[in-house]
């Protein structure tokens, strides 16, 4: 659940009482949407708990320090035209690094006397001007002033939530790089440099280790036996010998334990070939289990790609996966195939079914390579997002945007699904030109707007967001 710093703006010659029913008005909204509020009590200032003075600005930043660890974003509403110091100044006071969104309530035209206009217009462009000058980093509602009862503001405040998830989701967190990149897989080199300073830090193991410590276990373990039971819930596995399903849950409860003692939140997994050659299994059902549960995996060692799951994944709150850009689909410029081997999450799938990574299985033997999660993603709307570190510039940057899985006909293999995006080839000329990977993380979500927000505005990440012209 996203909690939220609420400033009250109020300047002394223009209505309090606006500041009052305002500021009920905003609680009742936030309350509608499941979004906790923090803010001063009503009795905190001269003025129903808004912020007018310097002194206010005091009250409300020790308010929010005592609360910091609770709140994701700070949400600005001038019910009149309010003092663009006195906002600017808690937040500068208060230290939270978070997002910030500015809202300006509505005159009505019908009331427009002293008594009752707010000017909130004109207010609104000052506390901007004010939050610019401080270095503070804010967003903006779809129209420069809105009636907080309507449907356009809820929305604009279930984006900003998905905001604030995306960029907290990044402070201090832990991805875990279990084992290295394949040797051609160049394309997935990385900077951990360029994400440490964006707050993510990136942990290694050696492969060798997991599977050691898998090794080391016994059939009859506790975890193990647990493990088992979960694939089996998870996905039919019929398909699957009983060897290999001992050792998924084996390499399962290795990486469990290792990322727990590491507080590891998301992982990427060297998925081939020394899982297959040398312990005997593929690790993708277990990936697709994490993922699906909201501990996102990815596979080849991409720790970038890990990147655009989880803002993805923060931003929508459902699972995200990682796919190839794979092939076209006939002769329509705007539509492709997108398709991994797979350990994609089964909430992207219509039906989907335990089985032999089909592709590595000429070269390792089929018996080593038991454990893809295999079937179609499922028709529908989706977000991608691709972030990159780009050593030459010095830069984190990215691309996302929208677009629909389709139910045109497709005969494949693996985890797949026929893609629409307007303007593909715009979009595929963009990849190509400024060397992005071949790798794009997806979610069945309409998040790419909170997400560009997220990166382009808190993060200062490079974003170029597609959309058709």
């Amino acid at each position: 659940m996203t909690t939220l710093g609420i400033i009250v703006g109020n300047r002394g010659f223009f209505p309090d009482h606006l500041c009052e029913s305002g500021r009920k008005t905003i609680l009742d909204i936030l309350k509608s949407l499941g979004i906790k509020a923090v803010l001063l009590d009503t009795n905190a200032t001269a003025k129903f708990g808004s912020c007018e003075t310097y002194a206010d600005s005091v009250k409300c930043a020790e308010l929010f320090k005592k609360n910091r660890e609770k709140i994701d974003g700070i949400l600005v509403t001038l019910p009149n035209f309010g003092d663009e110091r006195a906002v600017a100044d808690s937040i500068r006071l208060a230290g939270l690094n978070v997002p910030v969104l500015v809202h300006a309530f509505s005159d009505d035209a019908e009331h427009m006397t002293v008594k009752n206009r707010r000017d909130s217009f004109c207010g609104k462009m000052s506390v901007c001007n004010n939050l610019r000058q401080y270095g503070i980093p804010y967003s903006l509602t779809s129209l420069h002033t809105m009636d907080p009862n309507t449907d356009a503001f809820k929305n604009d405040l279930r984006k900003f939530a998905s905001v604030c998830n995306v960029v907290k989701g990044f402070k201090n967190a832990r991805f875990g790089q279990i084992g290295t990149r394949p040797p051609n897989f160049t394309t997935v080199r990385y900077s951990e440099k360029l994400f440490e300073q964006s707050g993510i830090t990136v942990v290694p193991v050696d492969l060798s280790e997991i599977m050691g410590w898998a090794n080391g276990m016994k059939d009859g373990d506790a975890a193990v036996k647990e493990k088992l039971d979960a694939f089996k819930a998870y996905t039919d596995t019929k398909a699957v010998s009983a060897t290999g399903l001992m050792k998924m849950s084996k390499l399962g409860v290795a990486i469990d334990k290792w990322s727990a003692d590491n507080a590891i939140s998301a992982t990427s997994i060297q998925c081939w070939t020394s899982l297959e050659e040398f312990y005997g299994v593929v690790p993708c059902t277990y990936m697709s289990m994490l993922s699906n549960s909201l501990h996102a995996s990815a596979c080849e060692a991409d720790i970038a790609g890990l990147v655009g799951m989880v803002a993805l994944q923060n931003a929508s709150g459902t699972p995200s996966a990682l796919l190839d850009w794979n092939n076209n689909y006939g002769d329509d410029p705007d539509k492709g195939m997108v398709f991994h081997c797979s350990n994609l999450p089964k909430a992207f799938f219509e039906s989907h079914k335990m089985e032999y990574q089909a592709i590595i299985a000429g070269t390792v033997g089929k018996e080593n390579t038991y454990g893809t999660i295999c079937g179609r993603i499922k028709a529908g709307p989706f977000s991608y997002c691709r972030v990159s570190t780009d050593d030459i510039t010095g830069q984190i940057c990215a691309y996302l945007g929208e677009g629909c899985f389709t139910d045109d006909a497709i005969n494949t293999f693996g985890g797949y699904g026929v893609i629409y995006i307007p303007e593909l080839q715009k979009l595929l000329k963009h990849i190509c030109t400024y060397g992005f990977e071949h790798h794009v993380a997806c979610s069945l979500s309409q998040t790419a707007d909170a997400v560009n927000e997220a990166l382009t505005n808190y993060m200062n990440w490079d974003v170029y967001h597609h959309a058709a012209e």
